[in-house]
């Protein structure tokens, strides 16, 4: 347990035993968990959604809701204003406004970004104090393989109407997915998404969490020689947990983020587009390089 969560544990320890009132609210969403009530905002919606969905918007908007409330103690300081920044940085709301959808971005905010001197994220945080939360054992499941979930640049191997089969550059993972924006896309696109687990193992189906960023122009071998030449300025030897490091946290805190407002090409309402490497400035569309080099190539 890290000292963020230490923090928390006891700070949610002393409301308890002075019964204040500040952290009432934060019993409300796990309170209706208990009583079989639904527990998200738009949870009157999920009938209509698959069950593997449904559990993860379900447990989505429980840590959104968690988090909001939370962000309200000192321990969370830093986090606030990481997130803070980068909304005001990416804006992100999904194509025209922003590359950057809402999925995508809250994902990251709460999975992936790093604060504290022990390297925490809200998802370690809620698995650490979810028991002091009475939040269910079965919520605090779906919280950590969303917190040991990550971005990835997949293969598309083919679809059946109902799945994509995605497999993994570099790691090779293969995947039977569920993709809840819509898009069955195109064999061979390599596409840059979050795939989550099928919940308590109950079947082989993955999910993709995040509406699809296909990545145009570039063939497998291109980004595989990304993948190489990137992993190794993490400083870790292992090539595995490298990649693993790499493709959650990038290089630094926005890497990923800025890939995709400056990779950003065109949208349609079940996918966004991408074109250009990270570490490849000219080829970006959004990157000041580009334009210079498109210029030079018009003259």
């Amino acid at each position: 347990m890290g000292t963020i969560s230490k923090g928390l544990k006891k700070r949610i320890s002393k409301i308890k035993r002075q019964k204040t009132i500040p952290i009432s609210d934060l019993y409300e969403a796990v309170k209706q968990i208990k009583k079989g009530k639904k527990t998200a905002k738009i949870l009157g919606q999920l009938a209509d959604l698959h069950p593997i969905h449904a559990v993860y918007v379900a447990a989505h908007n429980l840590v959104s809701y968690l988090a909001e409330s939370l962000s309200v103690f000192p321990e969370l300081d830093e986090h606030s204003s990481i997130i803070m920044k980068a909304q005001d940085e990416y804006m992100p709301q999904g194509p025209p406004a922003s590359p950057l959808t809402k999925s995508y971005f809250t994902s990251w905010a709460f999975f992936d970004v790093q604060f504290g001197k022990d390297k925490e994220t809200i998802g370690t945080c809620l698995q650490d104090i979810g028991p002091d939360l009475d939040i269910p054992f079965d919520y605090l499941e779906i919280i950590r393989l969303m917190q040991e979930s990550r971005m990835g640049i997949h293969e598309h191997k083919g679809s059946n109407g109902t799945y994509v089969y995605l497999a993994e550059l570099f790691s090779n993972k293969e995947n039977k997915c569920l993709v809840p924006a819509g898009y069955m896309g195109e064999e061979n696109q390599l596409w840059y998404v979050r795939i989550l687990p099928a919940p308590f193992k109950k079947t082989h189906e993955s999910l993709v969490l995040t509406t699809p960023y296909v990545l145009i122009s570039h063939n497998k071998s291109r980004w595989i020689e990304f993948l190489e030449r990137s992993i190794v300025k993490t400083g870790i030897v292992d090539p595995i947990l490298a990649f693993e490091t790499f493709m959650k946290y990038g290089l630094s805190k926005n890497y990923w983020n800025e890939f995709i407002l400056q990779a950003y090409y065109n949208s349609v309402a079940s996918a966004i587009f991408l074109e250009g490497f990270p570490d490849v400035p000219e080829s970006l569309p959004h990157s000041g390089k580009y334009t210079r080099e498109r210029a030079d190539i018009l003259e």
